[in-house]
């Protein structure tokens, strides 16, 4: 009796889903010679972006996204405006930074209308520049506005009064930055060599002049 009870424990078949099990390198062979992950990975590669900072011409340069070809009309918009808060702050910072420097009491409502009138302007400006910031022309036209405004900036530094520097230095100091930010790197550093030897040719400095 417990011979044929032993027989029929060794003899018993195995249920189907213990004759189905594989081993892991049997599963990794048969992945392999099937190919399913290399075409699923292909098909991944292929697919349309809808993010247009994933374009590749973007890498490396999010701070000042460009147009590409699938951006639409919205994405441009939103470009301007990430790039238009950070400038729009600096000018707002740079307005305050004036009147203290000369000791003047900062006028809000006057800075305020200042920044009315000059956000919507550059605004528009970076706008339009910045859709077509690749071409040769306009990172030749951010090359002369790098060398204008920051030669500008420093004759108005240091040959300007109080109220001339309060006016004019903020708004130079942000086009100066913008310039700079937008332009390749070779032309941004050549643009900014050149501002610095018209500084130290002329026997200029980049601190403000006492108040006069």
């Amino acid at each position: 009796m417990a011979k044929s009870k032993a027989k029929q424990r060794k003899f018993t078949p195995k249920s189907p889903s213990d004759a189905l099990e594989l081993g892991e390198e049997e599963q990794q062979r048969l992945i392999d010679q099937t190919g399913i992950l290399k075409r699923a990975s292909e098909m991944y590669a292929a697919r349309p972006s809808t993010d247009p900072l994933s374009h590749p011409s973007q890498k490396g340069s999010l701070l000042m996204p460009s147009r590409t070809s699938e951006w639409t009309f919205w994405d441009e918009i939103f470009a301007t405006v990430v790039i238009v808060m950070p400038l729009s702050f600096l000018l707002l910072l740079m307005h305050i930074l004036c009147h203290v420097q000369y000791q003047q009491r900062p006028d809000y409502w006057v800075i305020a209308e200042r920044m009315g009138s000059s956000v919507p302007i550059l605004s528009v400006f970076t706008f339009y520049t910045n859709r077509y910031k690749q071409h040769r022309r306009m990172q030749f036209g951010f090359f002369m506005l790098c060398i204008l405004a920051g030669s500008r900036m420093v004759w108005v530094i240091n040959n300007g009064n109080w109220k001339m520097n309060m006016e004019q230095t903020p708004s130079l100091g942000v086009l100066w930055v913008y310039t700079v930010v937008q332009l390749d790197l070779a032309p941004a550093v050549l643009g900014l060599a050149l501002v610095g030897l018209y500084t130290w040719l002329t026997g200029q400095h980049v601190m403000f002049n006492s108040p006069r």
